[in-house]
């Protein structure tokens, strides 16, 4: 009895966090609106290599979880569009409607809504067809997963076999200047203790060995891993701090608590921050590291 009331309780704590999720990306899905093509612009990149990792073809079907305003979904998309015979298809999916919504127009807009279907539901329990896909894709989404095990085995059994999952994890936070510089000064400044080790956040796969044990447990072989680099530019300091202002969950999931003239304020410490990545012209460079994982069933 002692066991199932601790998994109750774990059951319990683990809805109760994706709900907070789904509210908090949600709540931001208007920034993202704004926002995405700064986003994207830089981060481009960074798809169109899980893409080749994931060897996504002519005929491709293809699973993207956690796609949020859509990639790397749009971008397997566009090559199965592109390239493809009529056949290949791609299932975009996230938690969060409101997001799903502006991956939907961008689909639409592109053309690709024949190409592109997309499902509400998390990781670990949306329901996915099994031996159904042939590559996986997975941008800066395990990251915010509670149970990552269960999210891979549920991503592991979608695949047909031999098919590709290519996923990509920020690095540690002295190496994502993109992120660290707003959390380290949000929390600063809120005088807020870094997340517990365990806890889900954009740094918590910084360890490699994490992804690729749960990677090797859940079925996974021929787990490759590699480094990549990610530069994100802004026009000046204020762009920086505004894009976070708008897109940032995690943010304003800390800065709740906050009165407006103290979140004013500590966002105009998050400017001061970045200024000393500022060229001569005003413009922001801030290099980032992600770790890409790439596995077969």
């Amino acid at each position: 009895m002692a066991q199932e009331k601790i998994l109750s309780d774990v059951t319990e704590i683990q809805r109760q966090y994706k709900e907070t999720q789904r509210q908090s990306w949600n709540s931001v899905a208007v920034g993202w609106q704004e926002w995405w093509q700064t986003f994207e612009k830089d981060a481009q990149r960074l798809s169109d290599h899980l893409v080749e990792l994931a060897k996504v073809g002519s005929s491709s079907k293809v699973l993207d979880i956690a796609t949020g305003i859509g990639e790397p979904a749009i971008t397997a998309a566009k090559k199965v569009s592109n390239a493809g015979d009529g056949s290949g298809r791609v299932l975009a999916t996230d938690i969060a409607p409101q997001m799903l919504s502006i991956a939907k127009q961008r689909a639409a807009s592109l053309g690709l809504q024949k190409i592109i279907e997309f499902k509400e539901g998390d990781a670990e329990t949306i329901d996915l067809p099994t031996s159904k896909f042939d590559a996986a894709l997975c941008r800066w989404g395990l990251i915010y997963l509670p149970d990552l095990k269960a999210g891979l085995s549920n991503i592991h059994r979608s695949l047909v076999d031999g098919g590709r999952l290519a996923a990509a994890v920020w690095a540690s936070p002295n190496k994502v200047p993109f992120l660290f510089l707003v959390m380290s000064t949000v929390l600063k400044e809120t005088q807020k203790p870094p997340p517990p080790s365990g806890i889900p956040g954009p740094f918590s796969l910084a360890d490699k060995s994490i992804t690729e044990s749960a990677l090797s447990e859940t079925g996974f072989k021929d787990i490759a891993v590699e480094r990549a680099n990610v530069i994100f530019t802004y026009g000046a300091p204020e762009e920086y701090t505004r894009f976070h202002q708008a897109i940032l969950a995690p943010a304003h999931a800390l800065l709740s608590d906050q009165s407006p003239k103290r979140k004013e304020e500590i966002w105009d410490a998050v400017t001061e921050a970045v200024k000393r990545y500022a060229d001569n012209t005003g413009s922001v460079r801030l290099d980032n590291e992600v770790i890409c994982f790439n596995a077969t069933k």
